[in-house]
């Protein structure tokens, strides 16, 4: 059965209420924030990713945002900030960013809902997946870079190939 025969009948069904039924079915941890918003944890294999969904009207827009902690020491910032250059010209959907002052590696993506179209929880599920297969890929790539001491060249190579695993 897909995900979305339960919603076939839907009418008007909110962004956020698409989400929250997949956290259920995957048994995500997850809390409704607001109507318009909810934060999960998922694991992978690198380490448990904090994913918050935020729904947009004025926009249209479902925009995902997947955090995980990373303190990389100060001088090593310049080539962390090469190396996240350089990941973001690999990825075909999203982008990563470093929040200096939360401390937090950044995953965002947003999915564009014009017209009042509606999301479909395979929709959902793809930009979760994304969310969590593109940071298990370079999760090792900015360890490298921060505490390794290598070049973001040399951490890259470790990212060249997708992540393969389940979210």
């Amino acid at each position: 059965m897909s995900l979305s025969e339960d919603f076939l009948h839907s009418e008007d069904l909110h962004p956020i209420d698409v989400v929250e039924y997949l956290a259920e079915h995957r048994d995500w941890e997850f809390d409704r924030v607001t109507d318009d918003q909810i934060a999960m944890a998922v694991t992978g294999q690198w380490r448990t990713y904090a994913i918050t969904l935020a729904w947009s009207s004025h926009d249209e827009m479902l925009r995902l945002i997947c955090t995980f902690e990373m303190e990389p020491p100060e001088d090593r910032l310049s080539a962390l900030y090469e190396t996240l250059n350089a990941t973001n010209d690999m990825c075909w959907a999203g982008a990563f960013t470093y929040w200096h002052d939360q401390r937090l590696m950044v995953w965002r993506h947003g999915l564009m809902l014009a017209g009042g179209q509606p999301v479909a929880p395979e929709q959902v599920d793809r930009l979760i997946r994304t969310a969590v297969s593109a940071s298990e890929r370079f999760y090792p790539a900015f360890q490298l870079v921060a505490w390794g001491d290598r070049s973001p060249a040399e951490a890259l190579q470790v990212a060249i190939a997708e992540a393969y695993g389940r979210a």
